[in-house]
């Protein structure tokens, strides 16, 4: 037998070499940012940009949009924080990364208690890139997609189809160690070149790991991402 984990770990070492980068929220919850109208100027958007891939910058540069309405991830907010954790929570400072520095103010919910939007104002003059922008210092970066030009995209996170590393080792039963969560689906939100990409293109998703576009269902403006590795080995004990 081959360890699952070797084999996970040579396809992030290719993959690395090669797939683009891009910004994706897979849980998404809205963030807005209270004072960019006052700041910015009402319906204003803020352009930023990142490259395709930071050991190649033969290959350009992406391009996105920042404005008062974004996507994060549900996770990157806490009322009551843990010990180390460095996201959003009330009166915290995070950068949102390739964008500007904000403080977070508290969030909304809806009767059952569920997260409906997490409000923060922004920082001025800490747009990365920009004199003076590392002034303030945070320790938090989290990843976001614009509300005004991200693209809805489904996401397929597979997973080990098998529990246990040898299913039927001993004369088992291997169906007994299938895993039920070896898939989930969810509707995320992806940057905009990505409505565009080819079938088959394959991308790093900054903090979740590694992706292709569907062969079959992708589309032009409707677009299917499956996972094929996250970042790190999260069956490691």
């Amino acid at each position: 037998w081959i360890d699952y984990s070797t084999l996970e770990g040579a396809l992030r070492d290719d993959l690395d070499h090669k797939a683009a980068r891009a910004m994706a929220v897979l849980d998404p919850v809205k963030l807005v940012i209270t004072n960019w109208d006052a700041l910015m100027g009402a319906g204003t958007l803020d352009a930023c940009s990142a490259p395709v891939h930071p050991h190649h910058p033969e290959l350009g540069r992406r391009e996105f949009k920042f404005g008062r309405e974004l996507w994060i991830e549900r996770g990157d907010y806490e009322d009551t924080p843990p010990k180390g954790y460095h996201r959003l929570y009330p009166g915290n400072k995070v950068r949102l990364k390739y964008g500007h520095v904000i403080e977070c103010k508290g969030a909304l919910r809806d009767a059952d208690g569920r997260i409906t939007e997490v409000q923060a104002e922004l920082v001025p003059d800490t747009k990365s890139g920009t004199p003076g922008a590392d002034a303030i210092k945070v320790k938090g970066v989290i990843t976001w997609v614009g509300a005004a030009d991200g693209v809805q995209a489904e996401i397929r996170l597979y997973d080990r189809l098998f529990s246990e590393a040898q299913p039927d080792a001993g004369g088992k039963d291997f169906l007994a160690s299938l895993n039920p969560d070896s898939l989930s689906v969810v509707k995320g939100f992806v940057e905009p070149a990505l409505a565009q990409c080819a079938a088959g293109t394959q991308f790093q998703f900054e903090r979740h790991g590694y992706f292709v576009a569907d062969r079959v269902d992708h589309q032009a403006g409707q677009p299917v991402f499956n996972r094929a590795v996250g970042l790190k080995d999260s069956w490691c004990k």
